[in-house]
């Protein structure tokens, strides 16, 4: 947003120099980015008096002019065409530096000696544009700077406004912040509007089909009026704040849209079909041309202007094609109007456009200046481009805003900002901007509250904590005492259940796997990839009622699928040698509950060669036992107690032969196996995969057990070793589990080292070699006693393996 000094000094009496005025607004919170002085370091811009006009004798489009600057005669070369004999001009004395540091030296121009410089109003900075040379109102004092002659001195501002102050993107609502500042009043326009007898009703109409979308629709009809040029004041005006003229009446519109904030628009009235204007939602589909000759494809939720018959403008954002202001354009239909902030914005996002109008109606426009901003426009209109004003403004407002009010306490305000203001101070600060305050009652009085009605051009303050920040703001931010922050320190220590994920995690990286972080949104479907029954409890799945695509419809019941499909996905990328996991909650429904059960659940993948390649590692694949030994450190660091491994788990994703469930004790803590080939095939991998999922929830409840601590044996260990034949059903944990049962006192580890099938051993049966190792705390045991104790350990294995030693 773009204000000048002068601009402001009409709507509020003030003293603060440019560079103090600059400073009150960025701490006042409207930043000032960016300050030009106008006419600063140009006093040497004087004005002169063409005495004589002559060609150049050497340059048919030169002219050689003879300049009175008061002071002396200068003769000066000139390429511009529009000056003649008589006239008046800005002349730039040699030395004088022009904008864009441009120095004026004497100079000769086709070998004619020129004196200085005519300017136009490009060159000093007071247009974008320019056709020609400046030419001064006649009767000016000859030598004096043109700036402060016409009175064009002054300093241009530009704020950078943060979103929530729409009430700051205008001249008068910067102008109220001032005036705040200074202690003076505000002076707002007062149109007086001379109106003719007709009325206008009976001309026109306006019907609002969506009040929601359109809340207040204004207009006025001005007939009689002549399209042109605006006058310098107006051009002047609307260039120092970035506004370049168009024509009068346009120029009126974007005026009124820079002083009061409230964007208006101008309909040649003879090109609305039926006479009368229609406030709609567009139809789905429907095409309408803008003014920038751009054809827009509209959809229900856009918001149109229309005639009797279609469109003529997109609501809060630009007018169209088949109804703009024209050179031959008499009647005119003046809009000002009030849109919703959240319809504006949909529409201008989606169709990539951003105007003037729509930059105010997005923020939030003040509803209550639509009556004043559409009477100060046609009031100018008819000082600019004559015609009359019918009798009667048409206002449509079926649904009026209420005022909201807001409480405020002196208590609450010391309590945020650290200062006691009191109420008086406090009342007269809010009422400085533009709030009411209510007359209090006397309980609130007595507790040192205030009634604050909020206008309605402040659509920002919504609770108490906003009015302390005006407070706050307005009072000055300086003023707040700096003081150190009271606080305590709070020791918490982490939940057991987050240590243990932590160590896990660790332990996995420490391990040499990658984790991976998955959506907790899947598709239902995955579960019929890997193979789950109809009645599968992880079939019942929380569902998501806004799913961005069917992909992630429901949350997630297990972390198998995400990871196996981030397997896939490595996999297609030759990335062939994968060690992943993933340690995260899935969710789990709770009947009669609406938030699920979220469990901790650790997921495992191995896949490709055991160690990296290189010259001197193996090119091994990995296996089973890679995913059990990893489990098996987890559990050993974590100190789970019995371990204890149930072949085949019973998943149909996983191998029957090659998958197993871990239980310590009788709590079950997950599987693990090779991935079924008919699982493989429906994610579309070729290579093994090595899966495994656990419940750390379960894991939890387990670890930790201590068994004792056993001092060291100063003696020498012995071992045996022994073959034994034992049917191919017996598993390897039968053997562990019967030897800590029949053990001596002195047997201190079982060590199975060879399993051997082939020549020599009967179909259905097997070899497992074992040595265990004896030693007791107290002495040196003897052969003899060791021989013994062995003997029994066997015969008690045989026994209950029903085996024989080999």
């Amino acid at each position: 947003m773009i204000v000048t000094y002068n601009w402001l000094k009409e709507f509020v009496d003030f003293n603060f120099t440019v560079e103090e005025l600059s400073h009150r607004l960025t701490m006042a919170g409207l930043e000032v980015d960016f300050l030009e002085k106008i006419g600063e370091g140009l006093d040497s811009v004087v004005v002169g008096h063409l005495l004589a006009v002559d060609p150049h004798p050497e340059a048919d489009r030169l002219t050689l002019c003879k300049v009175d600057v008061g002071s002396e005669v200068l003769q000066i070369v000139c390429g511009a065409s529009n000056h003649r004999l008589g006239d008046f001009v800005a002349v730039a004395q040699i030395g004088t530096v022009l904008p864009g540091d441009f120095k004026i030296k004497k100079s000769k121009i086709r070998g004619v000696e020129s004196q200085g410089m005519l300017c136009s109003e490009k060159e000093l900075g007071l247009a974008l544009e320019s056709e020609g040379i400046l030419i001064l109102p006649a009767g000016l004092s000859l030598g004096t700077s043109v700036f402060a002659a016409l009175g064009l001195k002054d300093a241009r501002f530009e704020l950078g406004l943060t979103p929530n102050r729409p009430d700051c993107l205008s001249v008068v609502g910067v102008a109220r912040e001032v005036a705040a500042m200074a202690g003076q009043s505000l002076r707002l326009p007062t149109p007086v509007l001379s109106e003719s007898a007709t009325a206008s009703t009976t001309m026109t109409s306006v019907t609002i089909e969506n009040a929601e979308f359109c809340p207040r629709y204004a207009a006025r009809l001005i007939r009689g009026v002549k399209i042109g040029p605006s006058p310098q004041w107006l051009v002047r005006r609307l260039e120092s704040v970035g506004q370049r003229s168009i024509n009068n009446v346009v120029d009126v519109t974007n005026y009124v849209l820079m002083e009061l904030g409230h964007p208006l628009h101008a309909f040649d009235f003879t090109l609305l079909r039926g006479g009368r204007i229609i406030v709609r939602p567009a139809a789905e589909g429907e095409s309408f041309t803008t003014l920038d000759s751009q054809v827009r494809s509209l959809k229900s939720s856009d918001l149109m202007i229309c005639d009797a018959v279609g469109p003529v403008a997109l609501a809060g954002i630009m007018g169209g094609e088949n109804s703009e202001i024209q050179p031959q354009t008499t009647d005119i239909l003046l809009e000002s109007a009030y849109f919703n902030p959240s319809a504006i914005r949909r529409t201008s996002k989606r169709l990539g456009m951003h105007t003037e109008a729509s930059h105010r109606f997005e923020r939030g426009a003040d509803i209550d200046m639509v009556p004043l901003a559409l009477d100060r426009a046609a009031a100018l209109i008819v000082e600019v481009a004559g015609g009359a004003v019918l009798a009667g403004m048409i206002d449509a407002y079926p649904q009026p805003i209420e005022q909201r009010c807001i409480t405020i306490s002196d208590r609450r305000t010391r309590q945020i900002l650290g200062i006691d203001l009191g109420l008086e101070r406090i009342e007269q600060i809010l009422t400085s901007i533009g709030l009411t305050v209510l007359p209090p009652a006397i309980e609130m009085e007595h507790n040192g509250i205030l009634q604050v009605l909020i206008p309605t051009f402040r659509p920002d303050l919504e609770r108490e904590i906003d009015l302390i920040e005006e407070v706050a703001r307005l009072n000055g931010y300086d003023a707040i005492p700096e003081t150190m922050p009271v606080s305590r320190l709070v020791n918490q220590r982490p939940s057991k259940r987050y240590q243990l994920a932590e160590k896990v995690r660790d332990l996995m990286v420490a391990n040499g796997s990658a984790e991976t972080i998955n959506y907790a949104f899947i598709n239902p479907n995955v579960w019929d990839k890997l193979g789950l029954a109809a009645d599968d409890y992880r079939r019942n799945t929380v569902q998501v009622n806004n799913p961005l695509t069917e992909d992630q419809s429901v949350m997630r019941t297990s972390l198998l699928p995400s990871l196996i499909e981030t397997a896939a996905r490595n996999l297609s990328y030759r990335s062939r040698d994968l060690r992943l996991f993933e340690l995260r909650p899935v969710f789990i429904p709770r009947p009669g509950e609406d938030l699920p059960d979220e469990p901790l659940r650790l997921a495992l993948l191995l896949c490709g060669r055991r160690d990296p390649d290189g010259w001197a590692q193996g090119a091994e694949q990995v296996d089973f036992f890679d995913l059990k030994g990893i489990f098996e450190e987890i559990a050993e660091v974590l100190r789970v107690p019995q371990l204890r491994w149930q072949m085949d788990a019973g998943e149909p994703y996983l191998h029957p032969g090659k998958s197993a469930v871990v239980y310590s004790r009788k709590q079950r803590l997950g599987v693990l196996g090779e991935v079924h080939p008919q699982t493989l095939a429906a994610f579309a991998i070729e290579s093994p995969l090595y899966v495994a999922e656990f419940d750390l929830e379960a894991l939890l409840k387990v670890a930790g057990h201590f068994s004792g601590i056993k001092p060291l044996s100063r003696f020498p260990d012995l071992t045996r070793d022994s073959a034994l034949l034992v049917a191919e059903e017996v598993s390897a944990a039968r053997l562990f589990e019967l030897f800590d049962k029949v053990k001596s006192k002195d047997a201190e580890e079982l060590i199975l080292f060879d399993l051997y099938r082939g020549k020599g051993i009967e179909p259905g049966q097997k070899s497992l070699a074992i040595r265990v190792r004896y030693r007791s705390p107290e002495r040196t045991l003897t052969d003899e006693e060791v021989n013994k104790a062995h003997g029994k350990l066997v015969e008690m294995l045989c026994k209950e393996l029903d085996a024989k030693i080999r």
